[in-house]
C-alpha cells in the first residue's frame, strides 16, 4: 500500500448517494418495472407526517423532502409511502464505507448520505483517478446503489461538486474555477445563512470569492470564510477516517478472484512475510494483526488476532489466524471469490530479542505467552482473563479481571510483595460474597477459638490479627469495619476470617469466611 506522503498534492474523492433510502428499499423489494409508483419515506415531525426522502421518480414529479404526506398525496395520489428507517440506511452506508476500504484506508463518513475518501497516492493502482472513480461507481451500481462522485484537492470542494456540480475530476489547483458557479448552499451552510446571503445578492460561491474575507466574517461569521477557503482549494484540514490508520499495511490484488482455502492461506502467508520484513526494518513487532478479505460483490470480512507481546514471526501469526478462522461460528464465505486480501498491523511496539536465562524462566514465559495468544485467538479476548491489581485497600476491590493478552498499562497498580520467607497476607482463593460462619471467640476483640463452616467444625490452633479494614467510605458509607484474622486449624488448613461489627453495638457482630490460603 503506498504511503500517503506530504510531497504530492492531496486528492479526495467525495461520494454522494442521493437516493440511499430508496436504493436500500428496492434492494429488499426489487422494482417490477417503470410503472412502479413513486416512492417516498415519511417520518412524523411536529405531529404531521412529512417526507424525509424520495426516489428519482418522486423527485421528478416535484416531491421534495420536507413536504407533508397529505400535500404529496394531493399532487401524486398513487405514490407509495413507507416509514423511514434511518438505522438501516446508516447500516447500508457503513457497509458501503467498508467496501471503499479497497481503494484507501482513509475513508470518512459525510453525513447520512455520503462518503469522502483520501486517495492520495492510491489512484495509480487502479489506472488513474478517472478509472478509480468509474470502478467505485460501477461497484455501487452493481449493488443497486446510485452514486455521484467527484475528485478534487480538498474534501469540501469534492463534496460541493459531487452534490451540486457535474465535473468528475478537477485538476490540481482548479478548485476555485470549478466551484465558482455553484450555489452557496454547496458550502454546507445552514438555511438561515443561505437566506441572508441571498438577500445580500450573494448567490454563488464565485460571488463570495469576489468579496473581501474580513467583511464576510464580520457579517456572516468566521465559519463561512473557513468553508469558502476550503471549497476554493486554498485550505485543507484533511478528513478524519472512520477507522484508525494501521502502522503497517500489505495487500495483494488478484486478476482472477480466489476462493479455495489453500489459495487464501498461501496469500496470507506471503503477506505476513512481507509485513514481517517491514517490521524488522523498523525494529518493531506487532501486537495486533488484522486480515481483511474483500469479495467481488463488495462484502468485506475481517479477522483480528492479538498477541501478549510484540511478534513478527510469520509462522506464529499464521497459526493464530488459522486458530481464529477455525473458531468462527460463521465460516468465511468467499462467495464468487476474493479479489483483494489485505493484512494490516494496527498496533506495533519496539521489538527486543530477550536473552535466554540460565534457569529457563524466559522460555517458560514465552511458552505461556504463546499459549495465551492461542487461547485468545480461539475463544476471544473477553474469555481469556487474568487478574490485575487495583489501587484499593478493600479486599473485595483489590483485583480486577482484564484480558490475559493485554500488557500492563502505564500507572497500573502493582501487587503487594510479601517479605522474604514471610507467609502470604492475602489468600489465593477469595469468596465472593464472603461466606457466613458460626464462631466462638473471646470478647470483645479476641480471635476465633473455633468456627463452624459447611457443617464442619474447625478448632483454631494458631491465629494472627486483627487487621482492621474499613470500607471505602465514598462507596459504602454504612458498612461496618471488619477485623480480619489469619487462622490455622488443628489439621493445618489456613483460613481468612473477619468479624463484621463490634460487641456492644446495636447489632451483634457476625463472622464470615473470606478466603482460603493454599
Amino acid at each position: 500500500m503506498p504511503a500517503h506522503g506530504s510531497l504530492s498534492p492531496r486528492r479526495y474523492l467525495a461520494v454522494w448517494l442521493p437516493f440511499l433510502p430508496a436504493d436500500r428499499w428496492r434492494r429488499l423489494c426489487p422494482s417490477g418495472g417503470p410503472d412502479d409508483p413513486p416512492l417516498v419515506f415519511t417520518e412524523k415531525v411536529r405531529s404531521a407526517l412529512r417526507l424525509v426522502a424520495v426516489d428519482r421518480r418522486a423527485l421528478a414529479l416535484g416531491l421534495n423532502p420536507g413536504l407533508t404526506l397529505a400535500d404529496a398525496r394531493a399532487r401524486v395520489p398513487d405514490l407509495l409511502a413507507v416509514d423511514a428507517e434511518p438505522a438501516r440506511d446508516a447500516a447500508l452506508l457503513m457497509r458501503l464505507a467498508e467496501a471503499c476500504d479497497r481503494y484507501t484506508p482513509l475513508v470518512a463518513m459525510d453525513g447520512t448520505d455520503g462518503l469522502v475518501l483520501d486517495m492520495t497516492g492510491c489512484s495509480h493502482l487502479f489506472g488513474g483517478e478517472a478509472s478509480l472513480r468509474a470502478d467505485l461507481i460501477g461497484r455501487f451500481a452493481g449493488a443497486g446503489v446510485e452514486a455521484r462522485a467527484t475528485i478534487a484537492g480538498t474534501p469540501e470542494a469534492a463534496r460541493a461538486l459531487a452534490r451540486f456540480g457535474r465535473l468528475a475530476v478537477v485538476a490540481p489547483g482548479g478548485e476555485a474555477q470549478a466551484v465558482a458557479p455553484l450555489p452557496v448552499l454547496a458550502l454546507g451552510l445552514d438555511a438561515e445563512t443561505v437566506l441572508a446571503l441571498s438577500r445580500a445578492g450573494l448567490k454563488t460561491i464565485g460571488d463570495l470569492a469576489a468579496r473581501p474575507s474580513t467583511p464576510l466574517a464580520a457579517r456572516f461569521g468566521a465559519r463561512l470564510v473557513a468553508l469558502l477557503q476550503r471549497a476554493l482549494g486554498r485550505e485543507d484540514i484533511r478528513i478524519t477516517p472512520r477507522r484508525p490508520v494501521p502502522a503497517c499495511i500489505v495487500e495483494r490484488r488478484f486478476a482472477e478472484p480466489i476462493g479455495r482455502a489453500d489459495d487464501i492461506e498461501a496469500a496470507l502467508a506471503m503477506l505476513m512475510r512481507r509485513a514481517a520484513a517491514l517490521l524488522e526494518r523498523r525494529g518493531e513487532g506487532g501486537r495486533a494483526f488484522e486480515a481483511s478479505f474483500f469479495r467481488t460483490d463488495g462484502a468485506v470480512r475481517r479477522i483480528m488476532v492479538e498477541t501478549g507481546r510484540p511478534v513478527r514471526d510469520a509462522a506464529t501469526v499464521m497459526r493464530l489466524i488459522n486458530e481464529r478462522i477455525e473458531a468462527l461460528a460463521d465460516p468465511i464465505d468467499p462467495g464468487f471469490g476474493f479479489d483483494l486480501i489485505r493484512l494490516s498491523v494496527p498496533a506495533t511496539e519496539p521489538f527486543t530479542i530477550a536473552q535466554a536465562s540460565l534457569d529457563g524462566r524466559q522460555v517458560a514465559a514465552d511458552e505461556l505467552a504463546a499459549l495465551v495468544d492461542r487461547l485468545t485467538a480461539r475463544f476471544g479476548a473477553d474469555r481469556v482473563l487474568r487478574f490485575a491489581a487495583r489501587d484499593s485497600h478493600d479486599p473485595e476491590r483489590a483485583a480486577r479481571l482484564v484480558p490475559a493478552g493485554r500488557a500492563a498499562e502505564a500507572g497500573e497498580a502493582a501487587w503487594p510483595q510479601a517479605e522474604a520467607e514471610a507467609p502470604p497476607t492475602r489468600p489465593l482463593h477469595v469468596f465472593d460474597p464472603p461466606q457466613p460462619v458460626e464462631a466462638i471467640a473471646e470478647v470483645p476483640d479476641g480471635p476465633p477459638l473455633s468456627f463452624l463452616w459447611r457443617r464442619c467444625r474447625h478448632d483454631v490452633a494458631r491465629s494472627e490479627g486483627p487487621e482492621r479494614i474499613a470500607a471505602e467510605w465514598w462507596r459504602e458509607p454504612d458498612r461496618p469495619a471488619r477485623d480480619y484474622y489469619r487462622v490455622e486449624d488443628a489439621e493445618g488448613r489456613r483460613f481468612w476470617l473477619f468479624r463484621s461489627g463490634a460487641y456492644g453495638a446495636d447489632t451483634p457482630p457476625r463472622w464470615f469466611l473470606h478466603g482460603l490460603f493454599a
